[in-house]
Order: C-alpha cells, then sequence, then structure tokens
C-alpha cells in the first residue's frame, strides 16, 4: 500500500514539475529555482510522508501548494480524478 500511494504522488509531483517546466517563461529564474528546490524536498521525503496517518491530508495540502503556481489542476481532466 505505502508504495503504490507513495508512486503515486510522485508523479503527481513529477506532473507538477513538467507543468512548471512549460511556464519558465512566466516566471523569474529565482522564483522557478524555489519552486524546484521545494519539489525535489518533497519528493525525497515523500516515503516518509506516506508513512505518516494523515498523509493523505499532509501530502494533499503540498500539491495544492504546487498547483497555486503550476496551475496543473486546472488543466486536468476532472472526471478522471481518483
Amino acid at each position: 500500500m505505502l508504495d503504490c500511494r507513495s508512486s503515486f504522488y510522485r508523479e503527481e509531483f513529477a506532473k507538477c514539475q513538467r507543468c512548471l517546466d512549460q511556464q519558465r517563461e512566466f516566471y523569474s529564474e529565482g522564483a522557478i529555482s524555489d519552486v524546484e528546490q521545494a519539489l525535489t524536498k518533497v519528493m525525497s521525503q515523500l516515503d516518509r510522508l506516506c508513512t505518516n496517518a494523515d498523509a493523505d491530508k499532509v501530502v494533499g495540502r503540498l500539491l495544492r501548494q504546487f498547483d497555486v503556481v503550476t496551475g496543473l489542476f486546472a488543466w486536468s481532466d476532472r472526471t478522471r480524478v481518483h
């Protein structure tokens, strides 16, 4: 279960990274760098985060925070949300 949850969230954060890459022209290099560092940190701690009882709540909040910058979920097909 942990591996599936971690893999799912890892892919969601990878989508955030790809979306950020597509939007580089709209942000300063400093802003891009800050978000990339935050994404790297979260992804490196993802396995540990997923072991917490409130993992879905915590990781979901992190994804929403990244969505403020990337706008990933505005592009998502809402009928395919898990």
